[in-house]
């Protein structure tokens, strides 16, 4: 019998170490066990949940398209976070399903089923359209690499390389590489091809290779934490996942035997705290013409953020209707009646990315319970 104890007594131990479970002796002959709950590891929004958004690339610059906040981003070198430079998208720039940049120095929008081909997308200069041939449509990656362009088919795990995607020119088809076929964003320069991997145990990361068919001379990059804060869901990555709770900012409490009326003010926060976001903005260099002030481009990328599904560390909540303001404390009137001994929370609502409080929210709630309400006073993201 002591056997069979000791024998059962070695096999708890170690599914407590193989599951890292962690226990505690109480004051009574009990064991309190503590499975972890595992991290949730949130990703970049990948193209086909990203309207508008894309990569390219053309000689020593790389860009990432943000039509969605009327904006594309500049670098040298994505690892590096270099040369790190904002500029607003011109009107009729805006709105691609596609972009890619080709080694003529132009940019070229696509656009259902027509391209926009500019030598700026911030002045929209040099603009021509055409027409996509049959076969060139439909595609869900287009990039441009080796003075050709490329029209990816993950759904058929192939890519269709052209000389002219108006005339089809030299059209060839290859199968992709399995490593080359889950890519969520892709684009290409001069001399190479390059795709965004879905986050893994490595983080956000981008591959460089020769050959979208044999992935000769694959290579893995990591982004630069200034750039992944450019991507949609990237602040998640970078600053944490989103959150919401409610703050207690005030409690009442009525000892007496009777009813009060309790009438004074509460100071409380309201509105956006900026300076939280000012590390990810600076690093920026912003030439924005229109479409935001100073400022404001950081705050558009934070309402989306808290916009976005719990998969990609958002909310999934509408928050255009709070204050954006900077945050500052306000004082209010409160008059409530608080029975013979109970005790009155004043609750508030705010949202925050990581550990960092950035949106002191309007609503307030009064209860008689010290535990936070569990609703979410905000409309849901569309």
């Amino acid at each position: 019998m002591f056997g069979f104890f000791f024998f059962l007594q070695y096999v708890l131990c170690r599914i407590i170490k193989d599951l890292h479970i962690q226990f505690e002796m109480t004051n009574d002959p009990h064991w309190v066990f503590y499975f972890p709950v595992p991290k949730t590891m949130v990703g970049i929004v990948p193209k086909k949940e990203a309207p508008g958004v894309d990569f390219c690339g053309v000689d020593k610059y790389y860009y990432i398209v943000r039509s969605d906040m009327n904006c594309y981003m500049r670098s040298t070198n994505f690892h590096q976070g270099q040369d790190l430079n904002v500029y607003s998208l011109h009107q009729s720039c805006k709105g691609g399903d596609h972009y890619l940049a080709h080694d003529d120095d132009l940019f070229y929008i696509i656009k259902g089923n027509n391209y926009r081909r500019v030598a700026n997308m911030n002045t929209d200069s040099g603009a021509v359209v055409y027409s996509l041939h049959p076969n060139c449509q439909g595609g869900d990656h287009y990039l441009s690499a080796f003075g050709n362009f490329y029209i990816i088919f993950q759904g058929k795990g192939t890519y269709r390389r052209v000389k002219n995607m108006n005339s089809d020119e030299d059209a060839v088809e290859y199968k992709l590489h399995p490593n080359c076929k889950n890519g969520l964003y892709y684009w290409g320069t001069k001399g190479f091809y390059y795709y965004v991997k879905p986050h893994d145990e490595w983080g956000v990361q981008y591959y460089r290779c020769t050959n979208f068919n044999t992935n000769e001379d694959g290579e893995p990059f990591s982004f630069h934490s200034d750039v992944i804060s450019f991507m949609p869901g990237g602040l998640a990555v970078t600053k944490g996942p989103a959150y919401g709770t409610w703050e207690c900012i005030k409690t009442i409490a009525n000892d007496s035997n009777s009813t009060i009326d309790w009438t004074k003010k509460i100071t409380r926060k309201v509105g956006y705290a900026s300076q939280k976001m000012k590390s990810v903005e600076k690093s920026w260099n912003v030439s924005m013409s229109y479409s935001y002030n100073a400022g404001d481009l950081m705050a558009a990328f934070v309402k989306q953020q808290f916009a976005f599904s719990t998969s990609f560390g958002g909310k999934r909540v509408d928050t255009e209707s709070e204050n954006w303001n900077e945050a500052t404390e306000i004082e209010e009137s409160v008059s409530i009646k608080v029975e013979a001994h109970q005790t009155v929370c004043v609750w508030q609502y705010k949202l925050g990315l990581g550990k960092e409080d950035v949106l002191f929210c309007r609503s307030m709630k009064f209860s008689n319970s010290t535990s936070p309400p569990t609703e979410i006073p905000l409309p849901p993201s569309k």
